[in-house]
């Protein structure tokens, strides 16, 4: 390594230190005077856990009778949970070479790490457990779930500073491997421009067993292209080159693009998830605290 690419390289992760600095001053700031409230009330006590069985009473509820050991014992056993104190919260991050684009403000990587911030700290500060799977076509890390100020600060460091091996995506290579090394119920964020298809069997599964929200992050250049003549593009996941007259194909990619956001739609509709959808000409925090507070009018109705 020459004196040249080595002081290039200490800069560079002297910025990205920077950076993940202001991300935990911001959310630490966010938490405590928005937020914790918040997450608290939505999140905190949700989550049940099995404790024990015992013998069946007059007026216990006789959906919570446990068929096998009543069967074994011959006379009727009933499950006890007990409220989870500690949740466990996991981030699937999409690190795929379309998350390094944006023509506003910010990349989606840049959303995808506020995002991840403010709510990891927020964890942390309800003494939480969070951890993190990326991926791209292929699942790239796992950070185990862990009450850790370091653990959140790798996750963000993750997202903002990945060097994936993959480029395309498979949300649902991620899906089921978390399913596969997580059995226990989490809060699952999902985060993604879900440009991917043939996931929806997998986000079903992960909802039912996890309480799954997905977090979609556009850019509106993705879904309306101007009409300019011919100009040539690089598309990051399949890195080549290709030259396409914007001024025939405007209408059709306007049309496809809203067709495929409404198959998308319908995907989240399915499997009964919720859904943030965030852009990135703007802020996370606006949408973030709408759904905070959407959620907890559904639990009160509940």
């Amino acid at each position: 390594m020459t004196a040249d690419v080595l002081d290039r390289y200490v800069s560079d992760k002297d910025i990205l230190k920077k950076q993940v600095r202001r991300l935990e001053i911001k959310s630490n700031k966010l938490v405590s005077e928005i937020f914790a409230g918040e997450y608290q009330s939505v999140f905190k006590g949700q989550g049940i856990e099995f404790a024990e069985v015992r013998e069946y009473q007059i007026g216990d509820d006789f959906r919570s009778i446990d068929r096998n050991v009543t069967a074994r014992y011959g006379k009727p056993y009933i499950k006890l949970f007990s409220e989870e104190r500690e949740l466990t919260i996991i981030f699937l991050i999409d690190i795929s070479s379309s998350q390094c684009f944006g023509s506003a403000d910010k990349l989606k990587s840049e959303i995808a790490a506020g995002v991840v911030a403010l709510l990891a700290f927020a964890s942390l500060k309800n003494n939480d457990r969070v951890g993190m799977l990326s991926f791209t076509d292929k699942v790239e890390k796992i950070i185990t779930p862990r009450k850790s100020r370091n653990n959140v600060l790798r996750i963000i460091d993750e997202v903002l500073d990945s060097n994936p091996s993959g480029t395309k995506t498979s949300i649902s290579s991620a899906l089921k491997t978390i399913n596969e090394i997580w059995r226990r119920r989490a809060v699952i964020f999902l985060i993604s421009d879900f440009q991917d298809e043939n996931y929806e069997k997998d986000l079903a599964i992960t909802a039912k067993r996890h309480d799954l929200i997905c977090v979609r992050i556009e850019d509106d250049r993705e879904n309306d292209l101007p009409s300019v003549g011919l100009v040539e593009m690089k598309d990051p996941e399949i890195k080549e080159m290709i030259t396409i007259d914007t001024s025939a194909m405007s209408e059709s990619f306007k049309r496809k693009s809203k067709s495929f956001k409404k198959k998308t739609d319908r995907i989240f509709q399915k499997a009964k998830v919720s859904v943030i959808n965030l852009n990135t000409d703007g802020t996370y925090i606006k949408p973030l605290i709408r759904f905070f507070k959407e959620r907890e009018r559904r639990i009160r109705r509940i």
